[in-house]
């Protein structure tokens, strides 16, 4: 039997309603709807974006990507999902994975299409963009990215603190994404920078638990859930 298409598919940041037409009418047309999950059973935001659209036509299956960063645990895993995900291809169904924001932006989807065209080249596989929770956090925080000649970066608030401050010297905004497990020294970094009134969190963007700060020293106390970022631009940010 001719093999199955295997599509990566952007959900957005939260909001059903950001979903692009194209990926929309992909999940409507797979047979199998694949979305991770941090440990069996467990729920996922990426299908909780796109359950009320998708309707019952499509098998949903919950694939394992744990919340760690030991990559000798992790790809045996990741390979298990490639072989879940390669069983239904062989059968000559249609699967798709979904993944919040972008697939190729800081996305689990990365890791199943490299091993996927690794252990099974002839495969088909087709990416559908979907609109990252940077791009739509600017727009819901009103804070403009960058103009004109404008430099902008991008980058994980784990870093050390030696490399978050040459960012935010080189660059005209700065997005930190990854910042619940490190906000306490991310905001002492911004206080002694003199940028923290050039801060704005995002919490959640565009889902109905979506919370905005413009004061982050409020947050010294405050643990973020994991889909938060800041941006810190030099010029006004609102």
């Amino acid at each position: 039997m001719k093999l199955g298409r295997f599509y990566g598919i952007g959900v957005g940041p939260g909001d059903p309603e950001l979903l692009t037409i194209k990926a929309l009418n992909r999940l409507r047309s797979v047979d199998v709807i694949c979305y991770p999950a941090c440990r069996p059973g467990a729920g996922s935001y990426a299908l909780r974006i796109v359950q009320g659209l998708v309707g019952e036509r499509a098998e949903l299956k919950g694939l394992l990507f744990p919340m760690e960063r030991e990559m000798e645990r992790l790809v045996p895993i990741w390979k298990e999902s490639v072989a879940a995900i390669y069983g239904d291809l062989s059968a000559g169904r249609e699967v798709a994975f979904i993944t919040e924001g972008d697939p190729f932006f800081y996305s689990t989807f990365v890791y199943l299409y490299d091993l996927m065209r690794q252990l099974h080249p002839e495969v088909a596989i087709e990416v559908i963009p979907g609109i990252s929770s940077v791009m739509a956090a600017s727009v819901r925080a009103g804070v403009p990215l960058a103009m004109a000649d404008e430099r902008m970066a991008v980058l994980p608030a784990t870093y050390e603190d030696d490399y978050l401050e040459e960012a935010l010297d080189r660059f005209d905004t700065v997005v930190f994404i990854k910042v619940s497990s490190v906000l306490p020294k991310l905001i002492a970094l911004l206080e002694r920078m003199k940028l923290i009134d050039r801060a704005v969190m995002v919490e959640r963007c565009g889902s109905a638990e979506e919370r905005l700060v413009y004061d982050l020293s409020t947050l010294r106390e405050t643990r973020l859930n994991y889909l938060s970022l800041v941006i810190v631009r030099k010029g006004e940010c609102r």
